[in-house]
């Protein structure tokens, strides 16, 4: 019979910073954060996590997008649609371990090169929206 496999807990529990600015979304808008959201989808479908997303990886960015844009300060259109978000929740099914993290973690990288011009991104903000992705990720680990 099958075990489930245990769920590993990240010892510094849920993200303790604060989030991103919520001024990004009034600087980039809708249309550039679901821009911003594809091309990272693109990156993630070029990766070895690939197997871990859906069929259908433009859906899937727009469904992260709707997470981003009310993360970023925008209308609750992710809890609109999909109900809260709870988000360690919904990725638990997914094993998630460090190099996993760091995988998806670069392919963000990758995306942010260039995102004030690419996004409308404030360049102000870059370094709190990566430290933020580092927080939330290390969350998202559920796998030693």
């Amino acid at each position: 019979m099958d075990h489930p496999r245990p769920i590993f807990v990240p010892p510094g529990g849920p993200p303790q910073g604060p989030g991103p600015d919520r001024g990004i979304y009034a600087r980039m808008g809708e249309e550039n954060i679901f821009k911003m959201m594809s091309d990272f989808y693109g990156e993630l479908e070029k990766s070895p996590l690939r197997p871990l997303f859906p069929p259908d990886m433009e859906e899937a960015s727009r469904r992260s997008a709707l997470f981003f844009v009310t993360l970023l300060g925008g209308p609750p259109l992710y809890a609109e649609k999909h109900g809260p978000p709870r988000m360690r929740a919904r990725h638990l099914p997914f094993g998630i371990d460090e190099k996993a993290r760091q995988v998806w973690l670069g392919c963000f990288g990758k995306i942010l090169e260039g995102a004030e011009a690419k996004y409308g991104f404030p360049g102000e903000h870059l370094e709190g929206f990566k430290r933020f992705l580092e927080d939330f990720s290390a969350w998202m680990v559920n796998k030693a």
